[in-house]
């Protein structure tokens, strides 16, 4: 039994030593990082990216006992990839899930990856493990033709041993390994088992670690201890862009084993105990330089953002073309149209809100060879942090080891490393082990935003009720799911990357969220002022055959639209597509008259991801986007000025509670003959419009800005563009 001390302190040649002699299986194409077609490689290359070399980087090992250890750059962020990516290895492997494990976001022990996000996890990763394993599979039963002297073509593999169904002779996979470390290629074609043919994959099991979960035995950063670590405050300056104009460390600096670590603005104090070191926090005495010039704030942001571009697009604006999209004549069609409809749409910054702010533990090693660091952190890009972190400390990349324990959440929001730069600067200052968790606070203040953005929307319509023409300008929010999944024949769609006064980066679904809100509510308006059912007339001008069969099944389970509804209650529709993934979304709402609040009373949401792995995993990824959805739709939002945000508290800053959470269903499309596509995004898509439409049936009130209602709908000053 190896520890997970052990595991983590060990380098790879020692890790292997540790699991025994067996089989390593070694991925050896040439263009591993290249990724034309979603599903088909490792992950994206990246200029400067590393290659995976021919001759290392193993993925499986499988020990004299049969034990099988399987390596993957992604990490664990509670979206359940440890469990269905072993469910997609054992079933490839025909071993039982209970023998697989899963050592991930190791740089040290597993391949390159770029990280996880986008919705990659199963369509790439899950389709490269499950080549390793049945390339395993194979030359095991290869392994046991010739320990027979036989044909290996009639041997069956099955619950971890080959058997000979002619002789009856079998082996476990463990007796084949045993003392030997058998390399082998993992190519392109090698053949999977069909859908029709799983029998661990496609199933419902239990998460994997889920009882060490629930009951606390699961260290995550925040809960981990080494000998003789030290624990860390940041100085952090009142507002965003300020420098640092002088400071008295004096106080902290007299307190028992309190060390002030200065270099320029970065301030940080290390004690022994996290009480202590707050303590020497409180203790500065800083003042700062506010940032020059005026700072806009959250009342004006979206006329600064339509009036003050950027040269290129930054963090936040993955996820899909910046360039402009045309085809056919879309100024003659808008003019013969004769029904047009031009309406802006708005969507604030939000904050991420994980549940474990980030932390990190940093410790340095004295070797022969030269000092290592290794950093325990939850980040969904180890390499990338492992990178920024070498860069901080002035040590090579190989010298740098990131480790990822299973973490409590991300939604994009910890693509970067700040936490374990941090602490590793420390660390190597005073020469000890650091550990640094962020309060509620600076997650924050200073982590990064989904990006605001104002969308503007021009579309014509025909007498028949077919769009004919459509202009989407999306300023900020970024390119992600930007081009309309609707049968136009004239578009024209642009994003134009802003200057953001705000950090911004990665949220789930990127702008897709933004772009779909702006583009259903601008359908679900268009079917109105045609006279149209709002499901009919989606029906109608969409081609895609999956797409009108998720819109189809959400509203057959809904009861689309429903009869004898209450007063103040409303319906609403919305569809859409991203990275492999198909949506409908019915909701029902209620609104009260006297106070304005709104419920969502209900929500039924179709999905079709492909072939699914885990119907259970899939059904809680759709649950959870929808309740996080719920925020973003009706009340969360970062209000800010001169620097400041100013409801850096869960007391100011609402998010969805047990009482917002509606009554939800959700409908699994099962396609066995498509790829395993990714889930964690593309469900928290349809949500919002779709709450945005019912409302409108509730009450009358055109709701265009997200968050509709922080403080509920106000019926008298419904006017303009919050009104019909």
């Amino acid at each position: 039994m190896i520890t997970r001390d052990q595991s983590e302190g060990a380098s790879r040649r020692e890790f292997l030593k540790m699991l025994g002699g067996g089989l390593l299986v070694v991925l050896v194409t040439r263009d591993a990082l290249a990724a034309p077609a979603l599903g088909a490689r490792l992950t994206e290359a990246a200029p400067g990216a590393p290659q995976i070399p021919e001759d290392v980087n193993a993925w499986l090992h499988i020990d004299h006992n049969g034990a099988v250890t399987v390596f993957t750059g992604k990490v664990e962020f509670g979206q359940g990839i440890r469990t269905s990516l072993a469910q997609e290895v054992a079933e490839e492997l025909r071993v039982p899930l209970s023998s697989i494990r899963l050592v991930m976001g190791d740089t040290m022990l597993t391949p390159f990856d770029m990280g996880t996000f986008g919705s990659r996890s199963t369509p790439q990763m899950g389709t490269q493990l499950r080549k390793v394993a049945a390339t395993a599979r194979e030359r095991l039963v290869a392994l046991a033709g010739a320990r027979w002297h036989v044909d290996h073509g009639g041997l069956t593999a099955a619950d971890g041993r080959v058997t000979d169904p002619r002789t009856g002779h079998s082996l476990r996979y463990g007796e084949l390994t045993a003392g030997r470390a058998i390399t082998a290629t993992v190519s392109d074609d090698v053949a999977l088992t069909p859908k029709p043919h799983w029998t661990v994959a496609g199933t419902s099991a239990p998460r994997v670690g889920a009882r060490d979960l629930v009951t606390g035995r699961h260290q995550y950063t925040s809960d981990m201890r080494v000998p003789n670590m030290q624990y860390a405050k940041m100085l952090r300056a009142p507002s965003l862009g300020a420098t640092l104009a002088s400071l008295d460390a004096s106080a902290a600096q007299t307190m028992p084993g309190v060390v002030v670590t200065r270099d320029g603005d970065f301030v940080g104090v290390t004690a022994p105990s996290a009480a202590a070191a707050a303590k020497a926090l409180g203790a500065l005495r800083a003042t700062w330089t506010p940032a020059p010039g005026a700072a806009p704030s959250s009342r004006d942001i979206y006329d600064y953002l339509r009036h003050t571009p950027a040269q290129e697009a930054g963090p936040g604006h993955e996820g899909g073309s910046t360039e402009p999209f045309e085809r056919g004549d879309v100024t003659a069609a808008l003019a013969a149209a004769p029904h047009r409809l031009t309406q802006s749409y708005t969507v604030a910054y939000i904050a991420h809100v994980p549940l474990e702010p980030r932390a990190a533990l940093a410790q340095f090693t004295h070797e022969a060879g030269g000092d290592r660091l290794t950093v325990w952190t939850g980040t969904q890009r180890p390499f990338a942090v492992r990178d920024q972190v070498a860069q901080a400390v002035a040590m090579p990349n190989d010298r740098v080891r990131v480790i990822v324990p299973d973490t409590g959440s991300g939604y994009g929001g910890k693509h970067t490393g700040e936490a374990a730069v941090e602490a590793a600067r420390l660390a190597q200052r005073i020469g000890r082990p650091v550990k640094l968790v962020w309060t509620r606070e600076e997650e924050f203040r200073w982590a990064y935003f989904r990006p605001a953005g104002v969308i503007d929307v021009d579309a014509g319509v025909d007498a028949n009720g077919l769009i004919t023409a459509w202009t989407f300008d999306n300023y900020n929010s970024g390119p992600a799911a930007i081009r309309p999944w609707y049968a136009i024949a004239n578009q024209r769609v642009t994003f134009h990357p802003s200057v953001s006064p705000l950090r911004q980066g990665s949220y789930r679904a990127l702008a897709a969220t933004a772009n779909h809100f702006a583009r259903e509510s601008h359908v679900s308006e268009l079917a109105r002022m045609v006279e149209m059912d709002p499901v009919a007339f989606r029906l109608k001008n969409i081609d895609d055959p999956r797409l009108r069969d998720v819109l189809q099944k959400a509203a057959d389970r809904f009861g689309w639209p429903g009869s004898n509804r209450q007063a103040g209650h409303g319906v609403g529709v919305a569809c859409g597509f991203e990275k492999g993934g198909y949506v409908a979304t019915c909701a029902e709402v209620s609104v009260d008259r006297g106070s304005g609040e709104v419920r969502i009373v209900r929500a039924v949401t179709a999905f079709d991801c492909g072939a699914i792995v885990n119907p259970d995993g899939l059904r809680n990824q759709i649950s959870g986007a929808l309740v996080q959805g719920i925020g973003g739709a009706l009340f969360e939002s970062i209000e800010f000025d001169h620097g400041v945000i100013r409801n850096a508290h869960l007391a100011e800053y609402r998010v969805p509670r047990f009482s917002d959470v509606p009554a939800i269903d959700v409908v699994l499309v099962d396609r066995p003959d498509e790829p395993s596509m990714g889930a964690g995004e593309a469900p928290i898509m349809a949500l919002a419009p779709a709450v945005a439409a019912a409302i409108f049936e509730a009450t009358g009130v055109r709701l265009r800005a997200l968050p509709m209602a922080p403080t509920g709908i106000k019926f008298a000053a419904a006017s303009g563009a919050g009104s019909r």
